[in-house]
């Protein structure tokens, strides 16, 4: 006799008779990682995402808290990671162990025939799938997500097809997932989720992203900036590692950026000044390029200054030349 199949449809009483209605605890807080969430990392080529993921990774399956991120419970968690091989990979979390002991030893699990496995196709999610109900993850590790399909991520359709892979993972596992991905090769100071590739489309399934930055090029610390999309914003924080341990660990609070300084408002003297200087005449691009040398002014300052004083009777203009009235 065959089973009747589960309804897929529930009235709300059957929900609350099946389900909880509290939610279940961040795996990471605050709202870091939440139970079955997905979180985007990334950040410029050579910063430090598997490194600061491989710490994570530690830290979740160990339950010790990371960079001021309290960690709930012990975790089991499955890397997916393709760049490094398997030999180079065990060598750099034997070196993070270290510092932390056995602690996560039988709650991390390392997928070693990830490489060519590909989440946009139907066998390859299989093969995840298998490798983390042989794990029993609670989390599973993506690191990076160009190396887990074959599309075109300026293609909107791609990811957002890809984007369905990875949520086919997450519902079909019970984990929630975090995600190396990179960015944009230009980002503007403050974008955190718009930076990474495919973003409309990530937008739409990510539940919390984190941007790590290198503020300058001399500078040894990296930024970490965060967005959330259940929890409060949380500041910036500054990361310092330790290259003998591989560790990150906070480094204080980001400088602000600095407030420019007022530039000087350019007067009518200051055309006038500038026109002697040139020799009592000159073409508009060369004055304005002289108002804005001696004044110390924008370019629209020095535009507003020669139509103010050109209002005032203060220099004149005639054949294309500016000059001293007679």
């Amino acid at each position: 006799m065959s089973k009747t199949p589960l309804a897929s449809v529930l009235s709300l009483a059957q929900l609350l008779e099946q389900q909880s209605p509290t939610p279940l605890p961040c795996l990471v807080e605050p709202g870091l990682l939440p139970a079955q969430g997905i979180l985007f990392v990334g950040g410029e080529p050579k910063v430090g995402k598997s490194l600061l993921v491989a710490n994570l990774a530690l830290s979740l399956a160990a339950g010790s808290d990371r960079l001021g991120f309290p960690i709930t419970k012990p975790c089991r968690v499955l890397v997916c990671q393709f760049e490094l091989p398997i030999p180079q990979f065990v060598s750099r979390l034997a070196t993070m162990r270290r510092a932390m002991g056995k602690a996560a030893d039988l709650n991390l699990f390392v997928d070693t025939r990830a490489t060519g496995n590909l989440l946009s196709a139907p066998q390859g999610l299989q093969h995840f799938l298998a490798a983390a109900r042989a794990a029993a993850a609670e989390i599973i590790i993506l690191d990076p997500l160009y190396s887990t399909h074959d599309q075109d991520e300026n293609d909107t359709r791609a990811m957002a097809a890809l984007c369905q892979s990875l949520l086919r993972l997450r519902e079909a596992s019970h984990a929630a997932l975090i995600v190396v991905h990179h960015v944009r090769k230009s980002i503007g100071r403050y974008e955190i989720g718009s930076a990474f590739r495919g973003s409309s489309a990530l937008h739409a399934v990510g539940d919390s992203y984190v941007l790590l930055t290198r503020p300058s090029p001399q500078c040894s610390t990296v930024e970490l900036r965060f967005q959330f999309r259940y929890a409060a914003p949380q500041p910036p924080r500054l990361l310092q590692l330790d290259s003998a341990e591989l560790w990150f660990s906070t480094s204080g609070e980001p400088l602000k950026p600095a407030v420019a300084t007022d530039r000087r408002k350019a007067k009518p003297a200051d055309v006038r000044q500038a026109l002697t200087e040139l020799g009592a005449q000159a073409r508009y691009n060369q004055l304005r390029q002289q108002i804005m040398t001696l004044a110390e002014c924008s370019k629209r300052t020095a535009q507003l200054a020669i139509a103010a004083a050109c209002q005032q009777g203060s220099i004149v203009q005639a054949d294309g030349q500016y000059c001293l009235p007679d």
